[in-house]
């Protein structure tokens, strides 16, 4: 199993950016899937969910400013983050609920992240 995030950088606030995962290694599109987030010395917290059937949750502090899709095709996760704030700041990390299509909703399979940066 593997995760790969991309597509972090540094923006200004008010800005925009869209963060991926391309994975492998299990049945992607069986899977639910979700986007979780941490600063340094706080426990990560889970932003979005995508289930297999496309049902979407939403953190409620991103509600309205983030988009989460899944590209089936190309095993592919991703996150759109719009009007960006400093408190965006974070490691993004995408995650696996494996095994899948059980809907344990558990995401021990993570990615290493990648950072994104706002700046006032």
């Amino acid at each position: 199993v593997q995760l790969m995030e991309s597509g972090g950088a540094s923006v200004q606030a008010g800005g925009s950016l869209e963060v991926s995962c391309v994975t492998s290694g299990f049945d992607f599109s069986t899977c639910g899937m979700g986007w979780f987030r941490q600063t340094p010395g706080k426990e990560p917290e889970l932003i979005s969910i995508i289930n297999s059937d496309d049902t979407i949750t939403y953190r409620d502090s991103v509600k309205g400013r983030f988009t989460i899709s899944r590209d089936n095709a190309k095993n592919t996760l991703r996150l759109q983050m719009l009007n960006l704030q400093t408190e965006d700041t974070a490691l993004y990390t995408c995650a696996a609920d494996i095994p899948c299509g059980l809907a344990l909703h558990t995401y021990k399979y993570r990615g290493r992240g990648t950072q994104v940066t706002v700046s006032s």
